[in-house]
């Protein structure tokens, strides 16, 4: 089952945010859901710190063993994995999915994207009959996110229940600082090839020297090579037939930018989704999204920019 295919039982996702101000509250809005969804017989997945698993593990007493606690901080690193992974848990049959992001710590590059990432889970597990319960602790959650809470999620759990939120913005249509901003001119020494077709296996061979010239991790080498394959093959493939790499270090990390003369962003959130299983093509920029830490895609004057980052230590 991919997404926008209707689940077999025709019950349709449901996504909802769970605003609280104390655990004590997570636990009486969050436990008779997780009860209800047991009674159903629904897989549950209850993905929060330790001391709220605990607590739920107490309140649920023997029906504890038939949930799956994960700790957030595990679950919650990496914005495309952890997208693919809720895909993967609600495809396997009805489910109840209770997740509280991690935000704190989080730069504004990344609060950004995990914002993206609540938005598009309401179009990557459309196809399946999940029930969704992101908790948001006003406590501790930034203002930024929680101003955005309304408008990636469709319900609300507020005090009469759950409603519809009247800010909700479609994935496809949700604007976040920064999405349109010019992509900021390297720092320091660039390194520029150009490529076609037969130079493919020569390319990855130039980034894989380049990034452990640059002192980058041996596992972290394969996983930005692999991610810059499959972009200049797209190039290559569906694009103008050519294209230009350029690589530099930025900090602690590697950047790779693949400027692709024909490409073109027809698809409203690219690489986000995962393709169908017939599909030809769009597994370019999935893949390339796994691998890396952040990807970046501007479409300017008749060019598609995709820059690949990778931190240059996984420590």
């Amino acid at each position: 089952m991919r997404p926008g295919r209707p689940p077999p039982d025709g019950e349709p996702l449901r996504h909802v945010a769970l605003p609280y101000d104390s655990d004590e509250r997570f636990a009486a809005l969050v436990l008779p859901r997780v009860r209800e969804a047991l009674d159903e017989g629904r897989r549950v997945l209850v993905v929060t710190c330790t001391a709220k698993l605990a607590l739920l593990a107490e309140a649920l007493g023997r029906d504890a063993g038939r949930i799956d606690g994960r700790i957030a901080a595990s679950w919650y690193s990496h914005p495309q994995r952890t997208l693919a992974a809720c895909h993967e848990y609600a495809t396997e049959g009805r489910s109840l999915i209770v997740g509280e992001p991690v935000w704190a710590g989080r730069s504004e590059r990344e609060t950004r994207a995990w914002i993206r990432y609540e938005s598009v889970l309401n179009v990557a597990l459309r196809g399946t009959a999940a029930r969704l319960l992101c908790a948001y602790d006003r406590r501790r959650v930034p203002p930024d996110v929680l101003a955005h809470l309304a408008s990636t999620h469709p319900f609300v759990l507020g005090p009469g229940g759950e409603a519809a939120s009247e800010a909700y913005v479609r994935p496809h249509e949700l604007v976040l600082d920064g999405d349109h901003a010019p992509l900021p001119d390297p720092d320091g020494r660039v390194e520029s090839l150009r490529f076609t077709a037969p130079e493919l296996k020569a390319l990855r061979h130039a980034v894989g020297d380049y990034a452990r010239a640059a002192g980058m991790d041996r596992d972290l080498v394969s996983s930005l090579v692999l991610g810059v394959s499959e972009i200049a093959a797209n190039s290559v493939e569906h694009g103008a037939g050519h294209g230009t790499i350029r690589m530099w270090v930025n900090g602690r990390e590697l950047v790779c930018e693949i400027a692709d003369t024909g490409g073109a962003l027809d698809d409203p959130l690219p690489g986000y989704l995962p393709p169908e299983r017939e599909a030809s093509r769009g597994y370019g920029l999935w893949i390339s999204r796994q691998l890396c830490d952040h990807v970046e895609l501007r479409a300017d004057r008749g060019t598609l920019r995709v820059r690949l980052h990778m931190r240059l230590s996984a420590g």
